[in-house]
């Protein structure tokens, strides 16, 4: 027999009656057989004269589904550099929900090593004719290891899915906590078995419940059914772009980027005061409208031409991974200020790789446009990151009693206001030491200000006055009982 490099052959979802007759006429000449995995109805009806390997123990010594793999394409590239070549087996379909097949042949292209491809009926045909679904209907697979790595899951739920090869209780507990992110814990599910054999069998069961099933292996599949119309961030897009399309909306349509520059701002700080209120609610609503205003952007940007909605997330992720390598990297970090001063690094970097390493300073990062409070805060904790800062909190204090006397000093308007700004960076600088964010502590004074005084004017109300008929002395009297009675609020 010559050498036949490496032939995939596929094994069908169930047992050797569902095997092709090309893929049974070559393993019944094969003399050896290398199986992905011997936990497959068909491996223990395979053709007695064969000799059967499996890669079974790999899953046990590897933690990563991508380590797994790997060294089964590895091993699989060596063996079939043999005179006799190999031949490798993998459930149901090469071309369905089976990574080391592809793996396997770009890297046999370029070795120069020949592959055969015997097809077979992979597991999405069973399992589809049990659920009685249509899988042209939107339905996505992935691999139940893959998915349970994840902490989100990477397809739509707009979608149906197809988690395949749940091999245990704890792979399930996984793939669960994953799916909870983008479902309720109650959604309805359902777990298909042995789809395809004797056996087969469906159970119908809450999300949360999927680990419980005592009926778990490498022939479970799990169902996960499309969310009704509303959840995923492609049905937004749509939303959008409808409002901008000939047929949409007369006012979204003659928007521009300029002229929702207001709107940005404001639902920004809509999203501050959600914040400062610590409502729920209220934060995931005005979420939504900031949302709005990126994917209207997003849109324009679309119809101009210049970019889209995936270039904009694209740049984002790669920009977060290229950044955190003591994340996705082999980069290790000791402290806080190691990832920041690393960060400023890796900035440096890619403003040398871009050509603007002449044009754009440390500083020259922070938006204009920020409110002046914000932006002392950020000027200041750049400077800290190359060590432009004092060691201890003492002289940050002198410096705040220092520009306090030169503000007291100043002989003229000129003076007076420049020395104010002085005072105002150096508390600024005074409260990052003390790890508070200066316009979060602001914003929350303002508020209780506002309510203080709203105390005041309800009191005077009371008393059949207006606000302004009160003495400076009432009303200070009233301010100090408006705080006792907040404070008692905030301890209850």
């Amino acid at each position: 027999m010559n050498n036949p490099g490496i032939v995939i052959v596929g094994l069908g979802p169930a047992g050797a009656e569902l095997l092709t007759r090309e893929a049974w006429e070559w393993l019944c000449q094969a003399e050896e057989v290398y199986l992905r995995t011997s936990m497959h109805p068909c491996a223990a009806e395979l053709p007695q004269t064969l000799r059967v390997n499996s890669f079974d123990a790999l899953y046990e010594q590897h933690a990563a589904l991508a380590d797994v793999l790997q060294e089964i394409t590895q091993t699989v590239l060596q063996l079939g550099e043999r005179e006799q070549g190999v031949t490798y087996a993998v459930p149901g379909s090469p071309w369905v929900a089976e990574e080391t097949s592809a793996r396997i042949q770009e890297r046999a292209a370029q070795l120069g090593i020949p592959v055969r491809i015997i097809n077979g009926m992979s597991f999405v045909e069973p399992v589809c004719a049990a659920l009685g679904i249509d899988p042209a209907n939107q339905l996505v697979l992935i691999d139940a290891l893959q998915l349970a790595e994840q902490n989100v899951p990477t397809f739509p739920p707009s979608c149906g899915a197809l988690v395949h090869q749940i091999g245990t209780r704890l792979d399930a507990t996984e793939i669960k906590l994953t799916l909870m992110s983008n479902y309720p814990d109650d959604y309805p599910v359902r777990l298909v078995h042995a789809a395809g054999t004797a056996q087969q069998s469906v159970e119908d069961l809450p999300l949360h419940a999927i680990d419980q099933s005592v009926k778990l292996g490498l022939l479970s599949t799990l169902y996960v059914p499309p969310r009704e119309h509303g959840y995923a961030f492609e049905e937004f897009q749509e939303i959008i772009a409808r409002l901008r399309a000939p047929e949409g909306c007369p006012w979204d349509r003659e928007q521009t980027h300029l002229s929702l520059r207001p709107y940005l701002l404001q639902e920004s700080y809509e999203v501050l005061e959600a914040l400062d209120r610590e409502d729920p609610d209220e934060l995931r609503e005005e979420l939504g409208d900031l949302l709005l205003q990126i994917l209207l952007h997003a849109q324009i940007a679309t119809e101009n031409e210049d970019f889209r909605m995936a270039d904009v997330i694209q740049g984002i992720s790669s920009k977060l991974i290229r950044r955190h390598p003591h994340v996705f990297g082999e980069l290790q970090v000791n402290s806080v200020d190691n990832v920041l001063q690393n960060w400023e690094k890796i900035k440096a970097k890619e403003r040398e790789e871009n050509g603007n390493s002449h044009k754009i300073g440390m500083l020259d990062g922070i938006p204009l446009a920020l409110p002046a409070l914000t932006q002392a805060d950020q000027i200041q904790r750049r400077a800290k990151r190359v060590g432009f800062d004092w060691n201890t909190i003492e002289p940050v204090i002198a410096k705040v009693r220092e520009e306090l006397e030169e503000l007291n000093s100043a002989e003229n308007a000129k003076e007076r206001q420049a020395e104010a700004g002085d005072l105002l960076f150096a508390a600024v600088n005074l409260i990052r030491w003390l790890d508070i964010d200066p316009e979060t502590a602001l914003r929350e004074c303002n508020l209780r200000f506002r309510k203080r005084f709203a105390y005041i004017e309800a009191e005077a109300a009371k008393a059949g006055k207006n606000v302004e008929d009160l003495s400076f002395e009432e009303m200070d009297a009233l301010w100090e009982r408006a705080k006792k009675a907040f404070l008692a609020q905030d301890e209850n």
